[in-house]
């Protein structure tokens, strides 16, 4: 076998690949369940593409370079420079690929911008949810006569040789092992969200959360990649998100607030400025009074995030409340000062006062009937993991490759710096997609 994935989520993009460059390829999942159960799956489909097409289609000046710019940015110098160059120069290739080998029917996303991007990247596919993505990518790798997909089945150990890596040792539910020869090694089994142990000790700030991911990121990669020697870096890194309705557990979603809504306390007032970026804002949201807020939004943002099947979802589970006043949705939510915080954030929408914490991104007042959701604060995937170079090989303490041994994903780490403010919309999947992708490309390249 020439190569052996673990993780049926990118991964399942790096199979592709690999087989579509005459690779023989095992994947190997976890869970029978992985179309709904992995982090790609519960994603918003977002991947960015510096200097795609459809950029260039929709006026849209983008480079890979820009894209580096805000990497550094939003990370504030601390993310991995190779990395954040590798990433953004693949993203434009990796989405085009994913359309036009893998069949994904992308797009643009314009209707509005995440914080951090400078200009519109993020494309996704209709209905903006990772289980389309998921569904058809295990469709394409069924079809293909070059991958055998084992679900489910765990890979358990990596045995290396002389030359690197020369088998993987599978687990199957009835406990019996397996080990199958190959060449080389994809890690694409996320991270260590789902260890609580491992979240408390590298992640305090967020351990109490929810945890909104895969029930199979449990540092199987840390573990196997430290064995052989791996190195690892940024384990203090992570994507939060402060907006998972608190009674039926889906994603509201940060467009509410890109388009103008507020986010607000028990007390019914801001804290902070919400444009700043959702995954600091798990962070911020927890170490509020009750560890829960309310994000408070207007007819037009309604219909502004119907292409959300998470929004959707979130609306048909009634976790919304309506009024026709602010007064009035002060009295159904309980939250005392909510009117008054109203009054204020129309003010400044509509330039009359500075906000005192700095938002400047306001699309309109919120007008008309009015709507609130009670939200928490949720850890979506760590962003830490075994470092690896510019093919996505694992390396070594010396920066030296373990040869035959890849990582990509929360299995890797990531571009997202140290903790949760550098975290980029897309910095999930780019590395999840992109790194696979650099890992199959440089499989086929190795000698045979």
């Amino acid at each position: 076998m020439d190569l052996v994935v673990a993780g049926a989520g990118g991964g399942l993009a790096g199979a592709l690949r690999a087989a579509e460059l005459g690779l023989s390829v095992v994947v190997v999942e976890a869970s029978e369940h992985f179309r709904r159960g992995n982090n790609t799956s519960m994603s918003t489909a977002m991947f960015p593409g510096a200097g795609s097409r459809w950029q260039a289609e929709a006026g849209v000046d983008d480079s890979p370079e820009r894209f580096v710019a805000d990497i550094m940015a939003k990370t504030k110098g601390k993310a991995d420079p190779r990395l954040a160059r590798t990433l953004a120069e693949v993203s434009a290739p990796l989405v085009e690929w994913l359309a036009d080998s893998a069949g994904l029917p992308l797009s643009l996303v314009t209707d509005f911008n995440y914080p951090g991007h400078a200009v519109p990247r993020c494309h996704s596919i209709p209905g903006r949810h990772g289980s389309g993505v998921i569904d058809h990518l295990a469709r394409r790798v069924a079809e293909h006569e070059n991958i055998e997909l084992l679900a489910p089945a765990k890979l358990v150990d990596v045995l290396t040789g002389d030359g690197g890596v020369r088998a993987a040792v599978v687990r199957y539910p009835d406990g019996a092992e397996e080990e199958i020869p190959a060449g080389a090694v994809l890690l694409a089994t996320n991270g260590f969200g789902a260890d609580r142990d491992l979240v408390a000790r590298h992640l305090p700030e967020i351990a109490d959360a929810l945890y909104q991911g895969s029930d199979q990121s449990l540092g199987d990669a840390l573990r196997i990649g430290e064995k052989l020697g791996a190195a690892v870096g940024y384990l203090d890194a992570y994507q939060g998100h402060g907006a998972v309705a608190a009674n039926a557990g889906t994603l509201v979603g940060w467009a509410t607030i890109i388009h103008g809504a507020v986010l607000v306390d028990t007390t019914g007032r801001r804290f902070g400025d919400e444009t700043r970026g959702y995954s600091e804002y798990a962070a911020e949201l927890a170490a509020r009074p009750g560890a829960t807020g309310w994000i408070v939004l207007d007819e037009t943002i309604f219909e502004q995030c119907q292409p959300f099947q998470d929004f959707r979802d979130t609306v048909a589970s009634g976790a919304l409340v309506w009024a026709d006043s602010a007064e009035e949705l002060t009295a159904v939510t309980g939250l005392p000062e909510l009117a008054d915080e109203l009054a204020v954030a129309g003010a400044i929408a509509r330039g009359e006062r500075a906000d005192s914490f700095g938002r400047t991104n306001w699309e309109r007042p919120l007008s008309g009937r009015l709507a609130a959701v009670r939200v928490v604060p949720a850890l979506f995937h760590t962003q830490g993991g075994l470092l690896v170079n510019e093919n996505a090989a694992v390396v070594d303490a010396q920066d030296r490759p373990i040869p035959g041994l890849y990582a990509a994903g929360g299995a890797a780490a990531g571009i997202s710096g140290h903790g949760a403010a550098g975290y980029l919309p897309g910095n999930g999947l780019l590395p999840a997609f992109g790194l696979a992708y650099l890992a199959a490309n440089d499989v086929a390249r190795r000698p045979a």
